[in-house]
């Protein structure tokens, strides 16, 4: 499954159907760690770039998500995002115990539709351009294009997974790519007069 391919309502209920067996019996959440496994890590990864710790954050937020499956409460969304959100905290936890610098590490096919979604024209030109500032910008900006864009995760989700309101989800994904659209005709300028 697709990490933000979203799930039918039929989908949904017998997603949570397995999180309430899985409640009363722990063995049943091994389903949702192998369905969910792949797009935890893969998130992991982007913003760390070091696998050994993408290992270790993978297997805290599975820990802690199976330490506190009892306080999961369904809220109409896939259980993949409280595991987002626990993924979330805990990358966060990472950067702030060793001091390192948040990365974003990002594959060139998910970058073409960002730049796609920006509206700028001539997509090869801009590709390399983004993926530089993607680097550099700062982690809220990049968290939330991220979910967004890289995920694909609905503004529902986002606001569940970041602990914000869907509206306010929604402005900081439409504050963040007209901040990515001004930095992006920025360093263009800058390129074209270098």
């Amino acid at each position: 499954m697709k990490a933000g391919r979203h799930l039918s309502n039929d989908e949904l209920i017998k997603e949570n159907m397995l999180v309430d067996a899985a409640k009363k019996d722990v063995e049943h959440f091994g389903k949702l760690y192998d369905k969910y496994f792949n797009a935890i890590f893969q998130y992991i990864f982007r913003r760390t770039e070091d696998e050994d710790a993408t290992a270790d954050i993978t297997s805290q937020t599975f820990l802690k998500a199976l330490q506190n499956l009892k306080k999961y409460e369904y809220r109409g969304l896939p259980f993949s995002a409280w595991l987002f959100r626990i993924a979330t905290n805990e990358i966060n936890r990472y950067f702030r115990k060793t001091k390192k610098t948040s990365l974003f590490s990002i594959e060139e096919s998910r970058i073409r539709d960002l730049v796609a979604e920006t509206g700028d024209d001539h997509i090869d030109d801009k590709v390399r351009s983004l993926i530089n500032v993607l680097k550099e910008a700062p982690t809220q900006l990049v968290e939330i294009l991220e979910l967004r864009f890289f995920e694909e995760r609905g503004f529902q989700e986002i606001s569940y997974i970041l602990n914000i309101s869907e509206s306010a989800a929604k402005m900081r994904t439409y504050r963040a790519l007209d901040k990515l659209r001004e930095i992006m005709v920025i360093k263009l300028r800058d390129n074209e007069q270098a």
